[in-house]
């Protein structure tokens, strides 16, 4: 069975990280401005981060909320 991911938000920071599996972080890549893909000592993604979270959403955030509101999420 598959662990689900793990999600944070630091609304301190603005940064969003979702942990893939326990692991430290070797390294990171940059994959787009604001995503970085971090690695385990294995080269194995262990997490993801976005940073500026609440802007990166900002376009989907209306109309997320809207189509939960939809399904009956309130």
């Amino acid at each position: 069975m598959r662990r689900k991911p793990k999600v944070n938000y630091d609304s301190q920071i603005d940064v969003l990280y979702i942990a893939i599996h326990k692991g430290k972080e070797e390294e990171f890549i940059e994959i787009a401005p604001g995503i970085n893909v971090e690695l385990d000592e294995d080269g194995k993604v262990c997490g993801i981060e976005i940073l500026n979270a609440s802007k990166f959403f900002k376009p989907v955030a209306k109309p997320l909320y809207h189509q939960l509101e939809l399904a009956g999420f309130k």
